[in-house]
Formats: C-alpha cells, structure tokens, sequence
C-alpha cells in the first residue's frame, strides 16, 4: 500500500518537499513492515556469525585433560547462569519412597533387577519423582534416564505402553545391572497453565508457563530440571560406582546439558537432540536461552563434557507441530515447532565438537551412533561405564503392582512445585533488587549519579543487550507529509546500521523565528503503533487523542518516532531471534532512538538540551528502557506503562499478569533480581520523571502503579530534588490525558507560551 503517497494526497502537501540539508525520501509502502524486515535480515546476519565469534569467548588449554577442565570451568560457570541453574540444592541423604495405603512403593519386580517408586529432595518445597531401578547385586554403574517430555517414566521401564521394547533403555539397563533413576519431566499439554481461580487460562504449554515466569526471575525450566538431575548425581556420588545421564528428546537436552553442568558424570548419550542450534528461535520458547549463541552451539556445550565421554545418537526427535491449539478462552502460547534433525545438521555439529575432543586427544571419546546402528548407543554408554558386559536383548517387561495409578497427579505435583517456588522467588525478588542496588550510594546527588553508571552498563550490557553503535552514516531522507496552519509535518529516516533505519514524523512550528532554539516532545506511539496515531490533528478520541499534534500546536517541535514492536508475531520473533545472542528488542530501539537524538541535535531550530520523552503503553515501556541509558532525553513522561513491573510478568495470583496473555516477548531475562520501574526510573534521575495513570487502566491496579512510584518519588526526595517528580492520576483508561503531563512539558522544557487551548 503507498500509504505515504496516499496521506500527503489527503493533507494536500507536497511530496516532493523536504527539509533543508536532507535527501528527498523516496521510499513507499508500509514503512514499519519494512523497518521490521530490516531488523530481521540484521539479526540473522549476526546468528549466522555467531559460530565464528564464540572461540572469542574461550580460552581452552589443551596440554592436558586436567587444564582443560579448569580453563573451561569460567565458561560452565556461564553456562549455568543462563540456563538458571544457580539455586543451592538441599542435600540429599537417601531417596524417599513414595507410598499409599493404595500404591505400594515397591512397583513391579524386574528380571534381576526392583522397582520403586521414589522421590528426592532438589530445593526447598522441590523435588525429583519418578522411578528407582535398583539391580538385585551392587551396581556395575548408576545412570539418570531422561524420557522425553510427553513419555512418562512408565514407559522407560515398560511398565505402561507406548514404546517398544528395545527403546525401553531405562529397562534395559537395569537389566545389565545398573541402578538407574527415571525422572517425571514436565510435559507439553496445557491442563493446568493458568490460574482457574481467575479465570484465565491458556494454551501455553506446561514447560512454556513455567519459562515464562522462571525467565524474568534468572531463572529456566531447562535448569530446574537439570537441577533434578544433579540431585540424583549428589545421591549417586556417595558411592564409588561411575555415573552416566542418557535422554532421549527433551530428555537429549537434559542429559547433554547436565553432562555439561556436572563434572562427575562420567558419560552421556544425547539421543534425538543433538544438533545446530542456529534457528533455536523456531524451536518451542522453553528453548530460548539468553545469550546461548553468543558462547554456545551445541558443539561448544559438548565440548563442557570433554574429555568425558559423550555419545550423540542421531535418531528422529519428537515432531511437535506446536502448542495446543487455541480453545475454549485458551490461548497466549507462543509459537514454536520441534522438528527432527537431518543427518546432515547432526554430522555437521558433531564435526565442529569433534575439534575440541581431538585436540584434546580424547576423541574416541566422543562418538556418532548412526539411525540404523541398533543398541550401539546403550553399549557404547555401559562400556564407557566400564560394564564388561556385552548388551543383552531386551528381557520381560515388569508388572506394575500399583492399580488404577494416576500419573497425572504425580505430574501435577511436579509442575505445582515448580511454580511455587518460583513465585516464592518473585516475592523475594524485592530483596534480591536490594541486594544488587547496595553499591549504589545515596549520600548526595553527584555520588548517587557516579555510582549508577555500574547500573546503567549493566541494564544495557546485562539485561537488554548492547548492540555497538551506528556505523553507517545517517543520511537523513526527509518528506513533507503534513501542512497544518501552525506547522509542518516530515516524514524522516536515518541510517542506523545495514537494512536497519530509524524513522519517524517531524513536526515543526511554523512561527519558528530566525536562530531560534526550541524543545521538542518525543512522542512515543505504543503496541502494534505507528508515528501517525502521536501526531494525527483530527484524533481526539482514540488512546493518543492526537497529543503529538495538540503539543505542535503549543509551540513545541514534536518527534513521533517508529518502534518496531508492530507486525504480531513478526516482531516477537525477533526478541527470539535477538535473545540468544543476549540481545532484544530494545537492543535495537535504542541504537534507533541513539541516532534519532544524534540527527535531532543537530537541527538549526533544535535546542539539544531540551529534548523530552513522553510515551504510551509500549511506548512508556520505552520511556522507562531508553531515558534511563540515553542522556539525551531531558526528561522522561511514563503513560499508561509504569507498574510494579516484575509482578506484572511473573505472577500468576493476578488477572493483570502477562503470564495469561500473547506477549510472551515481555519477560526480560533476570530483571526480577536486578531492575523494577522504580530502579530504571532511579537512572533517569536526576531528570524530571514524571508518570501518566487512569484510574481505569487495565495494564495494572492503582495500588501496584502507587506502591511503585512512591519508591520514586522518596529516591527524588532523598536525593533533594522531589519536585522534578510527580504523578498525575485522572479518572480515565489506557489513555493520553494531557492535562499534568503538558504542564510538566512546559515547566521542565522552558516553553511556557501555551499556543492553543486544542
């Protein structure tokens, strides 16, 4: 659509004009969709460099096995911070047994080999269940066998259907005399996502509801389980007998990450799992891991397990086509697919791990079990166990002894767990901010302002991700769009990098006298938004109520920049795309803003030091993100956004929560420990800060807008600046009121002269 042509027909003005010092802007279209485009050609160039960039992030001594491990050891360090596996486990003394008066504990009793059915303690209120094999003699080895998600420990052993028996490997190797553990892994049905109490439930998959949570908490469903895992090796370790993991699907991901995660596994089989994780953005979102591909493939976690043994088994994974479909008010899941891996991908991979195996010299160790080589995986594990034993056939299933047993309530219990704990960490997440913001120190307004560049880097470094800076020049194309009586409006688009641009719409006042210098307003158009809502001088009944326009005809130079979070799941994609590379969509908004600010200032009839920000919705998403990194903003006006953030993303006690909803791009990795609103706002200070709420806004009850803006407003006054903060509450929704928010403009930009009451 030439929507651009279009509009200037409808305003009359010219499209051949443009502004002094600028190229004419020839680009049609829908400018948004193609900003959106650009970005995504950006971020798959990055992906694709990321296999070469990781060895940056290595310092691997390969002289001997030993300097090995510790030269690696800083890597697995980061390893386990990003999958969230950082919370102390409880000790494990013994596995408990798991009984009724109408389930026995003992299961079934196997050819040489007994049944139980067991827990075992991980954290507090949190343990691993499943199934307990224990060989009638001692143990030749002791091994973790990971079913995938949708199998249930049941169906390893063959105690219920659904296998066939020679893929029964936690059977199997019981029968060769292993004690082998099988734990429940959280499956991929929706039953209880969601909160029946409120109402609001979704089609977002078990392990999906738990990520989202978990991931705005430092945290990851991915590393709760391997947690699981490494409880069962602290039990398995009090013995002297070797130690393996082997999975197969979800479960490949688990035994390879926790074979990573835990030196004293002595080998692994990864089955179905194993490949390039270059287009990891399209696998189910319980996959999306923050900075993954920055220091990881699947090659880089394999060589975590060198020079141990690791045995990858290229076999068909689960095809899931994704989540549960949409029904009955379920809905919200993100996209997300698992299909199995060529052969070609699974070689490809292996080949980049087998570098690291044999520089160290150990590459026997590392091994490629072909679809059509039957049990070479299983007797490749037991012999790298040192079981002398050549691999039987498989024997007689069990009979399972227990009648009528619910597996769903035993897979209840593990996904309540789960939950629990993590909302017990949101509660404490106010602490654990408190924690982190120790360093900051409030004895005056110039120390204060000292300390938390350490906060700034890390939000952007951290948190949001730092891209480098422009590196192609602006290049300002400028189009005239609007020609009202008091001003003009231009379409505007910079260079940022490569297919990536900033855009949006200038207005300027038309009394503008020769040298003059005036502020200018920032206006920041929300979810699904374009620069035109801002700045539209007929809307006043829409959320923006054309407050862009009302604000040119105050006499204030206004910007309506574009923001790419438009398109659906277009743009959410590229928060998938960006994450792991350990960047986001702000990562880009604010390289875009950067430059924006740049090219602003440089205006004749700009005054660089007046330049303020004031958005809506996702664009007071953005007043809290980019003011608080860029100092280019004078000021920061938060509308219809700020809330107790943290509890917005993760609760599940709350119908405003986005735990319930289709934004599933929110949740930014482990902000819950490091920033809330009141702490982004506290790096805007000391500029005006100012928040915009209605009574009636649905983006969050008054009382967590209140609670969180009075963290604020006492920072401001601590620190003997209270009036450069304030809060405006109207009986209103999720809208522009421009009635305190203007006067704020007016006070703190130095533009007094209201120039129409419109």
């Amino acid at each position: 659509m030439l929507l651009n042509i279009l509009l200037s027909f409808l305003t009359g003005a010219s499209p051949a004009e443009s502004l002094p010092g600028t190229h004419q802007l020839t680009v049609v279209g829908d400018i948004a969709a193609q900003m959106v485009d650009g970005i995504d050609r950006f971020v798959m160039r990055e992906i694709a460099a990321s296999v070469e960039s990781r060895d940056e992030l290595w310092n691997r001594d390969y002289n001997s096995p030993e300097a090995y491990v510790e030269s690696v050891a800083p890597n697995r360090e980061h390893f386990l911070r990003i999958i969230g596996a950082v919370d102390q486990r409880v000790p494990v003394a013994a596995l408990e047994y798991v009984s009724g008066t109408d389930s026995p504990a003992l299961v079934a009793q196997g050819d040489g080999y007994s049944v139980y059915a067991v827990r075992w303690p991980v954290f507090e209120g949190v343990y691993g269940e499943g199934l307990w094999l224990e060989p009638d003699g001692e143990p030749t080895a002791q091994i973790v066998a990971l079913p995938d998600a949708d199998w249930t420990p049941e169906m390893l052993v063959g105690l219920s259907p659904g296998l066939t028996p020679e893929a029964q490997f936690a059977r199997r190797l019981a029968e060769q005399g292993c004690r082998v553990l099988v734990p429940v892994i959280i499956d991929r049905s929706d039953t209880w996502s969601g909160n029946p109490a409120l109402r609001r439930m979704t089609n977002q998959p078990h392990r999906e509801f738990i990520y989202r949570m978990a991931f705005q908490l430092g945290r990851h469903i991915i590393g709760y389980e391997v947690q699981k895992v490494l409880a069962a090796v602290d039990w398995f370790a009090q013995t002297e007998s070797p130690i393996g993991v082997i999975g197969y699907g979800e479960g490949g991901l688990l035994a390879l990450y926790s074979a990573a995660a835990d030196t004293r596994i002595d080998a692994a089989v990864v089955s179905g799992y194993f490949q390039s994780r270059q287009r990891v953005w399209e696998e189910p979102i319980y996959h999306n891991v923050w900075r993954l591909l920055r220091e990881f493939g699947d090659a880089e976690i394999a060589s975590l397990v060198a020079p141990r043994t690791l045995i990858i088994e290229a076999s068909d994974c689960p095809d899931i086509d994704g989540p549960p479909p949409p029904r009955n008010g379920r809905s919200g899941a993100a996209p997300g697919k698992l299909i199995s891996p060529s052969l070609e991908s699974v070689e490809a991979e292996f080949d980049r791990a087998r570098q690291f195996y044999e520089k160290l010299g150990v590459g026997e160790n590392l091994m490629l079990v072909k679809p059509e080589a039957d049990d070479e995986a299983l007797g490749s594990l037991l012999a790298a166990l040192g079981c002398e034993e050549p691999l039987k056939p498989a024997g007689e299933p069990p009979v399972d002894r227990r009648e009528d047993f619910d597996l769903q309530k035993r897979l209840h219990r593990q996904f309540k767990q789960l939950v629990d704990f993590t909302q017990r960490l949101l509660r404490q997440s106010e602490y654990r901010r408190r924690e982190f913001w120790s360093k900051a120190d409030r004895s005056s307004l110039e120390k204060w302002e000292e300390s938390c560049q350490y906060y700034r880097d890390y939000l952007w470094d951290e948190v949001i991700g730092r891209f480098p800076p422009a590196d192609m020049p602006a290049n300002p194309r400028t189009r005239l769009l609007y020609d009202e009586p008091g001003w003009k409006g231009y379409e505007v688009m910079l260079d940022v990098w490569r297919d990536v641009f900033a855009y949006g719409i200038l207005l300027i006042p038309k009394d503008l006298k020769p040298g003059e210098r005036r502020p200018v307003v920032v206006c920041q158009h929300g979810l699904e938004g374009r620069p035109l809502k801002p700045v539209d001088p007929s809307d006043d009944e829409s959320a923006y109520r054309g407050y862009g326009a009302k604000l040119a005809d105050r006499g204030f130079i206004v910007y309506a920049p574009q923001n790419p979070y438009i398109g659906g799941d277009r743009f959410r994609v590229l928060q998938r795309k960006a994450n792991p590379l350990g960047r986001s969509l702000f990562s880009f908004i604010l390289r875009q803003h950067e430059r924006t600010l740049e090219w602003l200032s440089q205006q004749p009839f700009v005054d660089p030091e007046r330049i303020g920000f004031y958005g809506i919705s996702y664009g007071g998403k953005t007043a809290m993100r980019v003011p608080s990194l860029l100092d280019g903003y004078a000021l920061s006006i938060c509308s219809a956004d700020f809330n107790e953030w943290i509890k917005k993303n993760a609760t599940v006690d709350h119908s405003y929560s986005y735990m319930f909803t289709s934004e599933y791009e929110m949740v930014e990795f482990d902000l819950g420990n490091t920033f809330n609103y009141s702490d982004m706002a506290a790096l805007i200070l000391p500029r005006p800060f100012m928040v915009e709420r209605g009574h009636h806004d649905g983006v969050a009850p008054d009382e967590w807008v209140a609670h969180e803006y009075a963290t604020v407003r006492r920072l401001y006054t601590v620190l003997g600046i209270p009036d450069r903060t304030e809060i405006e509450f109207f009986n209103g929704g999720h809208m522009i009121n421009a009635e305190g928010t203007f006067d704020f403009l007016h006070r703190w930009l130095s533009w007094p002269t209201v120039k129409s009451g419109r």
